[in-house]
């Protein structure tokens, strides 16, 4: 009998979950993304570790609830999509009217703290939270609408409320 293990995940470019199951289930994997028409991965672009998907645990079938991945576990560095959607937050702050050139240099060098549990955390929620405010409530959907996907769950709740 087969101890519990992860399957495989295909996940585009972009970031859309196509397929949890890619080793079980490969009649399901798509080359390219059908809502972005982004290529699709199975495996880090670096090291080439395979994506984790559905967590397989023997003799229980639970309910799929599947976050993807923001890093690889092998290797550590971000997949495309987090570097994608870390990249576009940082181009977005350049763009922040309200606040000056300091406070947006702060909020860029708190972004990548916010996409994981690590001490500067906290320091990181709480100067968001502070330059947001000051930037105002579109700059503020704007940049929930980039990171919601691939912040920790920590900072999810906490910032974005979901």
């Amino acid at each position: 009998m087969r101890d519990n293990y992860y399957d495989t995940a295909q996940i585009c470019l972009n970031g859309h979950v196509i397929n949890t199951y890619a080793s079980s289930f490969p009649e399901s994997n798509e080359k390219h993304c059908g809502e972005c028409g982004a290529l699709t991965i199975t495996g880090c672009v670096d090291c080439k570790a395979p994506i984790r998907g559905y967590y397989h645990v023997v003799g229980v079938f639970a309910a799929d609830h599947y976050h993807k991945p923001s890093y690889c576990y092998n290797c550590g560095k971000p997949y495309p999509w987090t570097k994608a959607s870390l990249d576009a937050a940082q181009e977005l702050a350049d763009e922040l009217e309200h606040l000056n050139a300091e406070e947006r240099q702060q909020l860029k060098d708190s972004l990548p703290d916010l996409l994981k549990d690590t001490p500067r955390t906290a320091v990181a929620e709480t100067r968001f939270k502070k330059l947001m405010k000051k930037a105002g409530a579109e700059a503020f959907n704007a940049m929930r609408s980039i990171l919601i996907d691939i912040v920790s769950e920590a900072v999810r709740k906490s910032v974005f409320g979901s």
